[in-house]
């Protein structure tokens, strides 16, 4: 089966901030959009952004490893070089890490860099890279 790109919908409280995040940091393409919505490229999969009210969001927290990862979040996996550079460059524009990149499950099957950080929305992205891409899955 071929990998199928995903498509999310995310709440946003500024499509401007929205707009700036993830297309001038993160490099997402801009596709569609209209008064109260804004699709982007995220890594060759659908992202749309949608304008709501503020409302208070519910984020919990997981143990995964020895960190309190939280929960929900959305991210994609990366090749460890892109990982690396997307990295350094959310360190030199001062984005605020839940997570500071690292490695975690160190020698497991599942052994990844991974890092945690929040949109301008609340909203929680992870972004990792395998130290073997073919155990994405492994036990």
């Amino acid at each position: 089966m071929s990998l199928q790109p995903f498509h999310l919908a995310v709440p946003v409280n500024s499509l401007i901030a929205a707009r700036q995040f993830y297309g001038e940091l993160l490099g997402c393409t801009e596709g569609r959009s209209a008064r109260d919505w804004v699709d982007f490229n995220f890594f060759g999969h659908q992202l749309v952004c949608h304008l709501i009210k503020a409302t208070d969001k519910v984020v919990d927290f997981n143990n995964v490893d020895g960190k309190s990862v939280p929960v929900p979040h959305f991210g994609v996996v990366m090749d460890r070089d892109d990982w690396t550079e997307l990295a350094e460059k959310l360190k030199r524009n001062n984005v605020r890490f839940i997570i500071e990149p690292g490695v975690r499950f160190v020698g497991e099957p599942g052994e990844q860099m991974t890092m945690f950080f929040a949109d301008p929305s609340g909203n929680m992205l992870e972004f990792k890279a395998m130290r073997s891409p073919k155990k994405l899955f492994s036990k």
